[in-house]
């Protein structure tokens, strides 16, 4: 049996693009062609079978001695990747699958809930994995790929989060003093997340305290919907205000006013709190909350444990009824609304995959939720204002027709030393996945910390929101200045980061010789962050995030143009191929012609920052590449506009966002350099044609300068 013009099963075999992929293919195995999708290469993979219950399990095929990345759950609500060769590689819980054919042609599996693969082939990883989400988009009809997405304007500004700073002892006190301390170092942000410890909740009379450190107490029940007492003005534990002004408004109104923020959110859980809402109480009767006890998947029982869901299984969970719960969604996000509240960051998602029982399956539960939930985010809050969290499973990436931003991995952990480079390494191989339905999140970190660079440098590649949780008074404003610009922006890139080509299948984490480089794109080059990830992982055996060596070596890559997948796209149609490379933290500029490379080395949790850019051959037989601000991580981000010879022979017109040092390569001496029709000192380095000029600070918001250079 062929379907389409490269899937075939044949001999209980399946054939991709000629090769063998799974062999000892099952006899009930069915492949379905996929009509109207974008794939000339794709098939769907299903099974004929008489077994009844809700679990099934079917074997597939034999995956034998080709090299694949997978993305699994190793908890409930994360993924985290992992690299083999042989199915008996492949944990429980994978949800996406690559396959690397011998002739290198790859294939991409992506497994769903109900048993159902979706195939797809041909030579560009990136796009295959694009076009196949997408001819799944088509087929379910129940989600958006991320291009159709309104992505949240917070997105672009730097912002800083409540949670590492005060956990739930947060107050509307504590949310002024956070901001007042970064604003004073001149990083201003311009949105916060008071993240949880708002709201009003509290355990049944019967319950006992369940709290890991620094953590939520996960038997606490939401007990209303309007803030705790911490949050009203003058509020008084026990005693509640019904002046809306005198509730959580009074703190929003006076961030926004004295301290220039455009953006708050707030947190809740998807359930409302950790355990639901409480059943019963006064106020919350007509959402018709009732006592619900979690079952996890045996898939997610045999990978790691977790504190959470054995705490909310024991105690229960206070489900809304289905079918009031846009009522309470709707509810909470228009008081949120009514008092200044641009958006909400939606936690414990994956919470209902467990409750299925009597709601017709996790499937159906989680499609009723979440079309409930982006109903009234949609009615409430103009921006699109919503980050995902604790929600990698299909079940909710498969219904998000508007949720257009998700966190991409398990939390910031600042205390345990075994977590940052997992987290680096765990978000970009995630967002091969997740960044084809939403723009992932790296969620926030310290800028004060002894890896803060190391996290800040794979945020500035992340094309993410760039925000931190430090406490008031710690923070490292040398780094954040690196990240932000004076007026609060950031150099955002343009793509979710994903690892290159060449690090799809490699380890970095692991296999003591590979460095991890992720690429995205800016507007008119392309940017490379470099890290070495390697020493700790996931660890199958112990069920954990484990140091597996303690001390890793030094290892040396290289860096290339085609490193940057997409980098013709920007570069214009007379682009040969040439590009200049810059070095954040060296500072070295160096050309690198077509098809050659630079070697970089690194020693334990080190990284590095290239700015690849396209150089440009002009009509007078000069050489040009801007390279952007040097001084910051993502240089290339600050060029927003570039025309050459659109005048004149030999000139070069810009538009420029920031200030500081703009670094750019020329084959020649400028003859000239202006800024807004006002000539400009500057300096040429003869040996490496760096060209340096310093722009002032705007004294307009997200200002865009105009730069000309004559060669």
């Amino acid at each position: 049996m062929t379907v389409g013009a490269g899937i075939s099963v044949s001999n209980r075999r399946l054939n991709v693009l000629g090769e063998n992929i799974l062999s000892d293919v099952h006899e009930n195995i069915i492949v379905t062609p996929a009509s109207g999708g974008l794939l000339t290469n794709g098939a769907f993979i299903g099974v004929q079978s008489d077994q009844i219950g809700s679990r099934r399990v079917f074997p597939v095929g034999k995956l034998q001695d080709l090299r694949f990345m997978c993305v699994f759950r190793f908890k409930l609500w994360w993924m985290t990747q992992r690299m083999g060769t042989y199915g008996q590689d492949i944990p429980f819980e994978t949800q996406f699958l690559i396959v690397e054919g011998r002739d290198g042609d790859p294939a991409v599996q992506d497994f769903d809930g109900s048993h159902l693969v979706f195939v797809g082939a041909g030579s560009d990883p990136f796009d295959v994995i694009t076009n196949a989400v997408k001819t799944v988009e088509a087929h379910l009809q129940t989600f958006c790929h991320r291009e159709r997405k309104k992505m949240p304007d917070m997105l672009n500004w730097f912002g800083w989060c409540t949670w590492d700073a005060f956990y739930t002892n947060v107050t509307a006190e504590g949310v002024k003093q956070g901001l007042q301390s970064l604003e004073q170092g001149g990083i201003p942000p311009k949105f916060v997340i008071i993240d949880d410890g708002w709201q009003s909740v509290g355990m049944d009379p019967t319950s006992e305290k369940s709290q890991a450190d620094n953590s939520a107490n996960f038997a606490n029940r939401l007990t209303n919907i309007k803030e705790n007492h911490k949050f009203q003005k003058d509020g008084k534990e026990g005693e509640r205000v019904e002046d809306p002004a005198m509730g959580i408004s009074h703190i929003v109104t006076e961030i926004k006013d004295q301290h220039s923020v455009k953006y708050v959110y707030v947190w809740h859980a998807l359930a409302g709190y950790w355990g639901g809402v409480r059943p019963g109480m006064a106020g919350m009767e007509h959402y018709e909350s009732k006592m619900a006890y979690p079952v996890s998947s045996p898939g997610v029982q045999s990978n790691e444990p977790c504190d959470a869901l054995n705490s909310i299984t024991k105690t229960g969970l206070g489900l809304v009824n289905p079918e009031k719960v846009y009522n309470f969604y709707n509810e909470l996000h228009s008081y949120l609304a009514s008092a200044g509240i641009d958006g909400v960051k939606v936690d414990v998602q994956n919470i209902l995959e467990t409750l299925g029982a009597g709601h017709g399956g996790r499937v159906k539960l989680a499609r009723k939720y979440h079309q409930a939930l982006e109903a009234s985010i949609s009615r409430n809050f103009r921006d699109n204002g919503i980050i995902s969290c604790m929600s990698h499973n299909t079940d909710g990436l498969y219904s998000a027709k508007r949720t257009a931003v998700i966190r991409a991995s398990d939390d910031f952990w600042p205390r345990d030393p075994a977590s940052h480079t997992i987290h680096i390494a765990s978000v970009a191989y995630n967002t091969i996945f997740l960044g084809e339905f939403m723009q992932p999140d790296w969620d926030m970190f310290h800028s004060l910390h002894e890896m803060a660079e190391y996290h800040g440098a794979a945020r500035a590649v992340g094309g993410c929101a760039i925000y931190v949780s430090d406490k008031p008074g710690q923070h490292d404003f040398n780094l954040l200045k690196k990240l932000v610009l004076p007026d609060g922006s950031i150099l955002r890139a343009k793509l979710p980061g994903r690892p290159t080509r060449d690090c799809l299948f490699s380890d970095p984490a692991r296999d003591g010789k590979s460095l991890l480089k992720i690429w995205n794109l800016n507007d008119h080059n392309g940017v490379v962050g470099v890290f070495n990830c390697q020493g700790a992982g996931w660890c199958k055996v112990g069920k954990k995030n484990l140091i597996h060596d303690e001390q890793p070596g030094t290892i040396t890559g290289v860096i290339r143009t085609k490193d940057v997948d997409y980098l013709p796209r920007v570069a214009g149609d007379r682009w040969k191929g040439d590009a200049v490379v810059y070095s954040h933290l060296h500072g070295e500029l160096v050309y690198l012609a077509k098809n050659t490379s630079l070697p970089i080395t690194l020693k334990a949790r080190e990284y590095e920052v290239f700015t690849v850019v396209p150089v440009k051959q002009l009509s007078n037989n000069t050489a040009f590449a801007p390279i952007g601000l040097t001084k910051m991580f993502n240089s290339g981000g600050a060029i927003k506009e570039l025309n050459d010879e659109a005048e004149k022979p030999g000139t070069v017109n810009m538009k420029v966002r920031g200030c500081g040092v703009f670094g750019a390569y020329s084959s020649v001496r400028p003859k000239r350099i202006q800024v807004d029709a006002k000539e400009a000192e500057f300096e040429y380095d003869e040996a490496s044609g760096l060209i340096t000029f310093d722009l002032q600070v705007p004294e307009k918001e997200m200002y865009l300068w105009n730069v000309t250079v004559e060669l």
